[in-house]
């Protein structure tokens, strides 16, 4: 997974008498934190935040500004400040202004009376917080596995809020059908999260799949055939070998276009043009959230159907924040109050990773069927993907945004599992052709729907509400946790509006 580089470097006293007592001992400690940082920390595909430690300890002014030019050159993006013994605090200054006062700052203390970090940490970050610049606070025993936790909880919401900071969103055509919870609103979007959009009109797409080589479509083709069997549900009608072709070449194309053009996540329109024209996009967008198609393991890449921006930027942030995992998208589509469990279901976009969490495709599509789309709505043809997400616990999520203002509404949950008998109901009474997360969440119906942005919701399996928390604090935007809002403690810039 994309990951930004971490630094790591402490402030001490200036005192030329004292510094030299503590000296190693201090530099020890900062290099533990960054020991556990570069084993602790894994993403899903098995690789490793990039931590730097300061080749020096900040003990005058000359070297706050030397610690922090060498930190901008070796390219950090987000630092942790150590504190280990009383330091003087107007030395964060040249370094952090050195360093640039945008990158997320984490003040990370231990506890204890004789050498009383967390005093130097309150009286630094006090000044920090006194000029307005946005700070976490850590304190608490290094070996304590909860402020272990802690640490890699900041960690991971400060990655995501610096990778998505210079990326490009494709979106594929222009918000569909009018649905302006997912436009890209770019003013608040640039100011929160530095992120852009690169729109492009779907005839590119069309164009492309012109170009794609049939052996390669060929090969995906045998690939699903093996794995589906007669759970392809060819009706020589809307679903054909022609029209499964037609949602590989899609696929691919979109792979070719978000290459070309280095798009880091993306999304598309699909109604009406697609739909009616060309082929239903549901196969290409389970296939670009998944982590593997026919030519193995690769890293998800974030799709949102029906081109909502919205629910691309909560999926790239879910994505980040799990440490690359794949992501649901869903419609909020009906609430069984006799079981208390939402059936989130819509026409494509489930990846398939859901069906049994598993890295394996042939896992997750023991439990898939490929059923002819709906003529009704899709009259180009081509396959519903169909199946019932595995049980486990999941973080949803959803931005929102009031009167230019964006907020993040966070809820945990899980996916359940159903006997036959009710699954089948549940299923009837929406679509049983599409996917399905029979899920149950950790708030009331009431609270739900009466705080809740859009019609769609985002989900990534485990449980990541302290990231999100941590990741709406950096980027400035407003966590909204349905169910527990005591969680959801304010920060200080938030109490003081």
């Amino acid at each position: 997974m994309k990951s930004t580089v971490i630094g790591l470097t402490m402030l001490l006293d200036e005192r030329s008498h004292v510094y030299p007592q503590y000296y190693e001992y201090c530099f020890n400690i900062v290099k533990k934190w960054a020991t556990f940082i570069g084993n602790e920390i894994k993403f899903v595909d098995g690789s490793n935040p990039e931590v730097v430690v300061s080749s020096e300890l900040i003990h005058s002014i000359n070297s706050a500004r030397k610690v922090g030019e060498e930190l901008v050159r070796k390219g950090v993006r987000q630092v942790i400040i150590v504190y280990n013994v009383w330091n003087f605090p107007y030395l964060v200054w040249p370094f952090i202004n050195t360093l640039g006062r945008d990158k997320p700052i984490l003040n990370l203390s231990n506890n204890e009376g004789q050498y009383p970090g967390n005093v130097g940490l309150l009286a630094t970050d006090g000044a920090l917080r006194q000029a307005g610049v946005k700070t976490h606070r850590i304190i608490g025993d290094p070996d304590d596995p909860n402020v272990k936790e802690e640490v890699k909880n900041w960690i991971m919401a400060s990655i995501a809020a610096t990778n998505i900071r210079n990326e490009v969103y494709g979106m594929y055509g222009g918000h569909s059908m009018g649905m302006e919870t997912g436009y890209f609103h770019m003013i608040p979007i640039h100011r929160y999260f530095g992120t852009t959009v690169r729109q492009i009109d779907q005839l590119l797409i069309v164009e492309k799949m012109k170009k794609i080589d049939e052996k390669e479509v060929e090969k995906a083709l045998r690939w699903f055939e093996e794995m589906l069997g007669d759970r392809i549900k060819y009706d020589g009608k809307m679903l054909t070998r022609e029209t499964l072709s037609k949602q590989i070449k899609l696929y691919l194309a979109i792979k070719e276009i978000n290459k070309e053009m280095g798009f880091d996540f993306c999304g598309i329109k699909g109604q009406r043009e697609l739909s009616e024209y060309v082929v239903i996009p549901d196969v290409a967008e389970m296939l670009l959230n998944d982590p593997y198609d026919w030519n193995g393991i690769k890293e998800p890449t974030v799709c949102s159907t029906e081109a909502d921006s919205f629910g691309a930027l909560t999926m790239q942030i879910l994505k980040y924040i799990s440490g690359g995992l794949p992501v649901l998208f869903m419609d909020v589509r009906l609430y069984h109050p006799d079981l208390n469990i939402w059936d989130f279901c819509n026409s494509g976009n489930h990846a398939s990773w859901y069906a049994s969490r598993s890295f394996d495709p042939k896992e997750n599509f023991k439990k898939v069927t490929l059923y002819p789309a709906l003529e009704f709505y899709f009259k180009a043809g081509g396959a519903s993907v169909s199946f019932d997400a595995g049980p486990g616990p999941l973080t949803f999520a959803r931005l929102g945004i009031w009167n230019d203002k964006i907020y993040m509404v966070i809820v945990r949950g899980k996916s359940v599992e159903l006997n036959e008998e009710e699954r089948k109901r549940i299923n009837s009474e929406t679509n049983p052709t599409w996917p399905h997360v029979h899920a149950r969440l950790n708030c009331s119906y009431e609270e739900f729907v009466n705080l809740f942005p859009a019609n769609h919701i985002h989900a990534v399996a485990g449980d990541h509400v302290r990231k999100l928390i941590y990741f709406c604090e950096i980027t400035g935007i407003t966590p909204i946790l349905l169910g527990e809002r005591d969680i959801s403690r304010k920060p200080l810039w938030e109490l003081l509006k």
